[in-house]
């Protein structure tokens, strides 16, 4: 035997991944079709591996390989060439043979040869008596053995290989999923391991500096190290540019797995070449084969995947309670669009704005609200996040503002003259008609634009801060008022507050709330009131919860406020009530209460020196 055609044979058969693959009705369409042509009980495709013969599929055989040791399909495999052995009892070489042992009389096997010219093995027959083959068998065999060749060639090349790196992709990972829950127990616990060798912007950023085949070299170091480290019996998938995937073997200990996953990771220096700072993290899926989806099981092991990029650890593993909330969120985000043309769904409240100085109503900050047919009252803070990363973000805020200016004009026309608050995201910000759209809505119901007043983020606005300027400059000069919400908690700068056309700053009630709690609170916040004045501000204050938190407000000049120590968000009834009884109850205590002004815009701010 030719010790470097050997070695040459092994290595083509392995990259072809078919050792210790799931069986697959593919190729046992075809065995049986040779059992039946032959009449023989046994027929298998059989691939010679170093020290075995390895049946991909079989018919009439229990066990899934026999000793390479005198085997005939070795000798095919060594000479390329058809073995027909008519009585192997009589044969001198194979009468001890481990199939002569096991009854086998009759073999006659046809090669498997690559397009290459390697030989992986042999399309077999076999008979339990002695008996002959004629030409025409002789020629159904060998044509049986170039169908099982065009099968291996057509699952490794065509759709389900990856044409860069050879490797197994996602459509073959998928079937051999399939063939695996055929072949495997059902309910059988099995664990998936998906790793990303880059996160997206990595990814970008190696590309524009690198180019692409920078994570050819890079996956190709990866999978071979990996296979090298775990074990040769993983086959990998590659899903991706800088992600692959596997099934762990079977009765792992998941705790014993896991650790040689994060030594495989820490021992990144020893077989990865390249130094351009990638951040790789691994997803673990567990899942029961028959009970779990395939598409599942990607899915899981992306979300554990990511789940691990965000938290910064090397690996993370799926959790039902997590997938639940993902599988909430989606509903969410399916059944949102759906909310916005019923006309039942979604509602608006409106949080009461109190001018600390006097007491009075001065305004009311729209809220949107959503019960749900079926999942019932959904909080916004579960939703609106969600929906902040879509398109729909954009119809969800003209349908707030559309809602607010039409409560906007009742109120009004019953006598309750408030100033309208409605928060807008940064992808309206990016709409060119945005400004005209809202002014054509103010003249439908014929109110003036200062009654209006938009909040905005300052992370909203630095997302795309030249476009977002330019908008809230248009809105200014419309005459709609514009406040500057959470402010505290994004980029908040003394530069940043000057190029913003805003009137209002709200700070944010993360600071608001810890005002009673000690100096340094009460400290922070009276600057940011102190400097927002100092820049034409007005400012008002979220979260107000306490008597002792307002008068301490007051006490530093802070404008106005709102929060559950005033009200919480109400009903349009409920508020236009309240109004009426705070109205009353001042009455008695102060001169009568006037309805306000409409809004101007405040007087140019200074700038800082």
């Amino acid at each position: 035997m030719n010790t470097r055609t050997e070695s040459d044979r092994l290595l083509a058969l392995r990259k072809l991944d078919l050792l210790d693959s799931a069986p697959s009705e593919a190729f046992d369409r075809i065995t049986r079709m040779a059992a039946r042509v032959f009449g023989l009980p046994i027929a298998a495709v059989s691939l010679t591996d170093s020290d075995r013969q390895w049946f991909k599929s079989r018919v009439g055989v229990a066990h899934l390989s026999i000793p390479r040791l005198k085997a005939p399909c070795s000798a095919v495999a060594d000479s390329g060439a058809m073995l027909v052995i008519n009585d192997l009892h009589a044969d001198a070489h194979f009468r001890d043979s481990h199939l002569a042992h096991s009854g086998v009389r009759f073999y006659a096997g046809a090669p498997l040869i690559t397009s290459d010219g390697y030989t992986l093995g042999a399309m077999c027959v076999l008979g339990l008596e002695a008996r002959t083959i004629s030409a025409t068998e002789r020629d159904a065999l060998t044509d049986l053995a170039a169908m099982v060749m065009a099968q291996i060639e057509l699952q490794h090349t065509l759709g389900r290989v990856d044409p860069l790196s050879g490797m197994p992709n996602r459509k073959q990972f998928i079937e051999d999923y399939a063939d695996l829950q055929m072949d495997r127990p059902q309910g059988e616990r099995r664990v998936a391991v998906l790793v990303n060798m880059a996160n997206q912007e990595q990814l970008n950023n190696a590309a524009r500096v690198m180019g692409a085949s920078y994570f050819d070299d890079l996956m190709d170091e990866a999978i071979r190290s990996y296979r090298a480290f775990l074990g040769e019996e993983h086959k990998v998938y590659q899903l991706a540019a800088t992600q692959f995937i596997t099934i762990a073997p079977p009765d792992i200990d998941d705790g014993a797995y896991t650790a040689r996953l994060a030594h495989w990771l820490d021992s990144r220096a020893e077989w990865c070449t390249s130094r351009f700072v990638t951040t790789p993290a691994i997803g673990i899926a567990p899942f029961l084969l028959g009970r779990t989806e395939c598409l599942d099981v990607l899915r899981i092991g992306q979300n554990a995947m990511q789940d691990a990029h965000q938290t910064g650890q090397l690996i993370g593993t799926y959790s039902s309670a997590q997938d639940a909330a993902y599988q909430r969120r989606f509903t969410l985000l399916n059944a949102f669009d759906a909310a916005l043309d019923d006309g039942h769904q979604l509602r608006l409240v409106y949080q009461p704005r109190i001018d600390l100085a006097s007491g009075r109503c001065v305004g009311a900050e729209a809220l949107l609200r959503w019960r749900h047919p079926e999942l019932g009252d959904v909080p916004p803070g579960e939703f609106m996040p969600v929906v902040e990363q879509t398109s729909m973000v954009r119809a969800a805020t003209n349908w707030v503002i559309r809602e607010a200016v039409r409560q906007l004009a009742a109120w009004h026309g019953a006598g309750l003259q408030l100033q309208m608050s409605v928060n807008v995201s940064a992808a309206n910000l990016l709409e060119k008609d945005f400004v005209s759209n809202l002014a054509a809505l103010l003249n439908r119901h014929r109110m003036a634009p200062g009654w209006l007043e938009l909040e905005v983020t300052e992370s909203a606005v630095m997302e795309n801060q030249g476009t977002a300027l330019a908008t809230l400059a248009a809105l200014d000069e419309a005459g709609v008022r514009l406040a500057i919400d959470d402010f505290g908690t994004g980029y908040s700068s003394l530069a940043y507050l000057q190029s913003m056309p805003a009137h209002v700053v709200k700070i944010d009630q993360s600071f608001v709330r810890n005002m009673a709690g000690g100096e340094r609170n009460r400290t922070l916040v009276n600057t940011m009131i102190s400097l927002s004045h100092e820049l034409g501000f007005r400012v008002v204050a979220e979260g107000i919860e306490t008597d002792e938190v307002r008068q301490l407000l007051r006490d530093q000049g802070c404008d106005e406020g709102q929060g559950y120590l005033f009200a919480r968000p109400l009903a349009p009834e409920d508020l236009f009530a309240w109004c009426a009884r705070e109205q009353a109850g001042q009455a008695a205590a102060r001169p009568p209460w006037k309805p306000i002004c409409p809004p101007t815009p405040s007087p140019a701010r200074h700038t800082a020196t």
